[in-house]
């Protein structure tokens, strides 16, 4: 029995002070980091969005929309000019902030009415409101790399005025 928990305790010291094991980061800390990011996202008139999204992430930030789909943050910035466009009342807002050692985990709601045609679908006065999950590593307080996940057929059914 001794030896089960002694094996158990440094299973529990091994993990703890692992980067998956370690709450370095609050989620107070987390917030801090992350939100200008999303602020950024908003696109709010009269803030500088570029600035906002070098302050939040490292210059070598990759943004992954799949396991191996990454992106530098010159080329985000790059595309994220002509979003603006697309949906010019764009809302991203942080629901959830959950912490795991290094990386910060956000659920996210995205809505917005696109003012033309927003993949492949004509622009007819609808919204939509979709969920979404990032995943950022954190490294010296900047976003290092982003995981994002975000329900864009569900804005397609919501847009074309299905279900």
């Amino acid at each position: 029995m001794n030896v089960k928990i002694v094996g158990l305790t440094g299973a529990l010291v091994a993990f703890m002070a692992s980067p998956a094991g370690a709450q370095s980061l609050t989620v107070e800390k987390a917030r801090t980091i992350v939100a200008p990011f999303y602020v950024a996202l908003n696109r709010p008139a009269g803030i500088d969005v570029i600035k906002l999204i070098e302050q939040a992430t490292s210059p070598d930030w990759m943004t992954c929309g799949g396991n191996d789909g990454c992106i530098p943050r010159e080329k985000f910035i790059e595309g994220f000019k002509s979003r603006g466009e697309a949906l010019p009342d764009i809302k991203w807002e942080i629901k959830e902030i959950l912490v795991a050692g290094d990386r910060v985990i956000v659920r996210g709601e995205a809505s917005g009415t696109p003012s033309g045609v927003f993949r492949g679908i004509p622009a007819s006065g609808k919204s939509f409101k979709i969920m979404s999950i990032d995943i950022h590593t954190i490294d010296n307080g900047k976003i290092k790399r982003s995981y994002h996940v975000e329900d864009w057929a569900g804005a397609m059914r919501q847009l074309s005025g299905g279900t």
